[in-house]
């Protein structure tokens, strides 16, 4: 249960990272409240994954996962670029993430 709320978690803090660039293309009191009510929801969802996981093992899946999902979704939607070093480097990062989940004690 905490690794499917760990996996939410990082579609939140995914969520939360483009809305931050899409609040500051957009502007308004209205559009900037979207991340920070996402930083809630993404803080109290890592929070409770970590009632089952050990919190480095939470935190390192967190933000390697968040940071390839916002590099991708990123080049994606708003035309950032993405080089093939990067990628390599995107590469292992899932690598990491899936040796962390692999070795996990929890």
């Amino acid at each position: 249960m905490a690794w499917l709320v760990l996996g939410i978690a990082v579609i939140t803090e995914i969520v939360w990272a483009l809305s931050l660039k899409w609040a500051a293309m957009r502007g308004g009191l209205l559009v900037s409240a979207v991340p920070v009510t996402l930083s809630f929801v993404n803080m109290g969802l890592l929070a409770l994954a970590m009632r089952g996981l050990p919190a480095g093992t939470a935190y390192a899946v967190w933000t390697g996962l968040g940071a390839v999902g916002v590099t991708i979704l990123g080049a994606m939607l708003f035309g950032e670029r993405i080089n093939a070093t990067q990628g390599m480097f995107i590469g292992l990062i899932i690598i990491g993430v899936v040796g962390t989940k692999f070795f996990a004690t929890s």
